[in-house]
């Protein structure tokens, strides 16, 4: 899209537009359109030459020429969506104003919205900007620039944000996404007001299903709750509400719209020493220990998915595994199912989850789906979460799992000739990270890595794609740096995990108590639509943009007063400054040592580290805030000569790869994640030079 166009249409509908309203002087609406217009009209004129200066240099951060891609261009990219739908609104708004059917009040406050989301982007562009002067050219991150990292931190906490989470919410990604965001994201409001109750989690999830309504009919509410919970709730909060995709109606859904499978049941591997041969003569072994970290030896958990039953699978070995209740039935009960060969390739799943939530129960729709597209059985691990499982609880497991699976590839329904780790966001960081152990062991490497928008650089640094924490919803900063943190050991609260299910006590518990849930989220479900008539006083009523442009001075004086340092010192050009936030972020930067440990952060790790990796392939996303984290990690592995591929693909956002039963366009991102796993699987054993051969095949 040609920005010069863009800014012409701009600048276009903001002119016809103003000069209609002002004939209509006796109307307060007109008054506030007219307001708006000409904010929206200086906004464009200002940022004009700075896209112009960003469109000239961006290619210069991209990973190589045919995979175009960075934070840079992101920036671009959600600052002309911006506008286009200010220019979709701003013609609505000319052809329909006189019309009896013009609903004044929704467009103008939606007008207003995008006038805020708008102002909040020009302060992104200028701090890309500066990203720009201070790091070294073509370099997205400033990993060593702390003084840089920490005036990002302070100025996102200042920042206004609850325009992008209200009537804003989403206009960055595909169209079909927009519902699912908003329910996303009325959902976290509804259970952060309830949440810390005295009920249990069923029971506040029941309460908040009632008491969402108001956040439905106030999208400017909605912005502000989310906005404050975002910023200032606690880890325990984001882990209970993350955890509710592991409620039996969201997997029982996913499993309905996914392929049935011959075999899904988890199991628990004692914890034993390993005994696994050398890669360098596998005449000699290597002992692996199990996990040890924090309280000692224990078991890891895993769940074993397959299309189709095979040699192994139904041995009484594996079945003595099971975790199942009842335990999986073997092929001799089953005469009917066709038992097959043992496959040759075998898949190593990491769930993502931000190393603090979810396991593979929650990922299970794409899994069965990869089982049957690739005829492969897979198993993915779950490993112990943070805070109460920090670095490096979880890597351990991760990688004695992976040996154990080596070992016992043949109860697994494998002969594992080929094995290839794969994993999203925080289960793409355990993918290198064992792989780099195994490295290190000196035992057998995996034969590929299939990372999707990994998290592989475990600080609050700042880069360009980073900046889009201020806007995404599903990865605001405030949230990444507790997740960060957790992992790290710093809101450490070490607990070793109990072994037993309790979820159908819990159940018990949660059936007891819905009722007078239930009631009591009625009683605040009709409170919530009485309370905006209560308050509302029609042409009385006082606009938001209007509130916060009044009230601005005072948060600034307030903000100064709580947190002397709480606004950087930015150099914005004179007469502009970005709204300010009414709910100040409490952010912990990332500053433990840990972070910087190359098994914790790959970004950081020395080239001694990384040679003799398999082919990394990494599929990113255009709008994910850590986009920069994998472009710096392709460049750095390509540099050295290490095989290695990145896709970029457009208008999804972190996580994609849960959202395929509901949005379409995850589709080409799915097919693509298939495709290089299978690409490690059917790739022929050759030299290190014609391995390099990746990079250059994707688009």
């Amino acid at each position: 899209m040609d920005y010069k166009v863009v800014f012409a249409a701009l600048e276009c509908v903001c002119e016809d537009n103003i000069s209609t309203l002002c004939n209509d002087s006796y109307s307060t609406v007109a008054e506030r359109l007219v307001t708006c217009l000409r904010q929206i009209q200086g906004h464009g004129r200002a940022l004009e030459p700075m896209v112009a200066m960003l469109t000239t240099i961006y290619h210069h951060y991209d990973f190589d020429a045919q995979t175009p891609g960075n934070g840079y261009r992101t920036l671009v990219k959600v600052l002309q969506a911006c506008i286009v739908h200010i220019i979709h609104k701003g013609r609505y708004i000319a052809a329909n104003y006189t019309s009896a059917f013009f609903r004044a009040e929704h467009n103008v406050s939606e007008m207003e919205a995008y006038a805020s989301a708008l102002c909040q982007l020009r302060a992104l562009l200028h701090l890309a900007k500066q990203l720009i002067n201070d790091n070294q050219h073509g370099q997205l991150l400033s990993p060593n620039d702390g003084d840089l990292s920490h005036r990002f931190v302070q100025e996102y906490s200042s920042m206004h944000k609850a325009c992008f989470y209200g009537r804003c919410l989403g206009f960055q990604y595909s169209p079909s996404l927009r519902p699912f965001l908003q329910s996303v994201v009325i959902s976290m409001v509804s259970y952060g007001e309830t949440f810390g109750k005295q009920q249990s989690g069923f029971g506040v999830a029941a309460l908040s299903l009632l008491t969402s309504g108001k956040y439905v009919i106030d999208p400017e509410l909605r912005g502000i709750e989310f906005e404050r919970i975002t910023q200032n709730l606690d880890l325990p909060f984001w882990k209970s509400f993350w955890n509710l995709t592991e409620s039996g109606l969201i997997t029982g859904f996913s499993r309905i719209t996914s392929n049935p499978v011959q075999l899904n049941f988890t199991m628990t591997v004692p914890p034993e020493t390993l005994h696994l041969p050398l890669a360098s003569d596998p005449s000699l072994t290597t002992t692996v220990s199990p996990p040890v970290a924090l309280w000692g030896p224990g078991p890891v958990h895993m769940r074993l998915i397959s299309y189709e039953l095979r040699e192994g699978q139904d041995s009484e070995e594996l079945l003595a595994l099971s975790r199942s209740v009842p335990p999986p039935l073997s092929a001799t009960h089953m005469p009917w199912v066709q038992k097959q060969p043992r496959s040759p390739w075998l898949l190593i799943h990491f769930h993502g989850g931000g190393f603090v939530a979810q396991t593979s129960k929650s990922h299970e729709s794409y899994l069965r789906n990869w089982s049957k597209e690739l005829n492969v059985p897979v198993l993915s691990v779950d490993y112990s979460l943070s805070p109460e499982a920090p670095f490096p609880r979880a890597l351990e497991e991760c990688f004695y799992a992976y040996c154990w699976a080596l070992n016992n590839c043949h109860l697994l329904g494998s002969t594992a000739e080929r094995v290839c780790l794969a994993g999203d966001s925080a289960g793409g960081n355990l993918c290198i990270t064992v792989s780099m152990k195994a490295i290190s062991m000196g035992v057998r490497v995996p034969d590929g890595i299939m990372a999707a928008y990994p998290a592989i650089l475990l600080t609050t640094d700042a880069s360009p794609s980073r900046l889009l924490t201020l806007i995404d919803p599903l990865l605001p900063l405030g949230v990444l740096a507790k997740c960060l943190n957790a992992y790290a050991g710093a809101e450490s609260n070490v607990v070793q995990p109990s072994v037993t299910n309790n979820s159908l006590s819990s159940l018990s518990r949660d059936t007891a108590v819905l009722l007078s849930d239930l009631t009591q989220g009625a009683s605040n479900w009709i409170q919530s639509f009485l309370d905006p008539m209560l308050t509302s006083g029609g042409a009385l009523s006082m606009s938001s943009l209007q509130r916060r442009q009044q009230s601005s001075e005072t948060r600034r004086t307030l903000t100064q007063i709580s947190e002397p340092n709480a606004v950087c010192h930015v150099d914005y050009p004179q007469g502009f400054e970005p709204l300010r936030s009414e709910c100040l972020a409490f952010i912990r930067p990332t500053s433990s040592p840990i972070i910087r440990n190359p098994f914790v952060s790959p970004v950081l790790a020395p080239n001694n580290l990384l040679r003799g990796l398999p082919p990394v392939h990494i599929v990113a996303s255009a709008l994910d805030a850590l986009l920069d984290d994998s472009v710096t990690f392709a460049k750095k592995l390509q540099d050295m000569g290490q095989p290695v591929s990145l896709t970029v693909v457009e208008d999804l956002p972190h996580g994609f790869l849960n959202l395929s039963p509901i949005a379409k366009e995850t589709e080409f991102a799915l097919e693509t994640c298939v495709a290089r796993i299978r690409e490690v699987f059917e790739q022929e054993r050759t030299t290190p030079a014609l391995l390099k051969r990746p990079k250059n095949e994707v688009t």
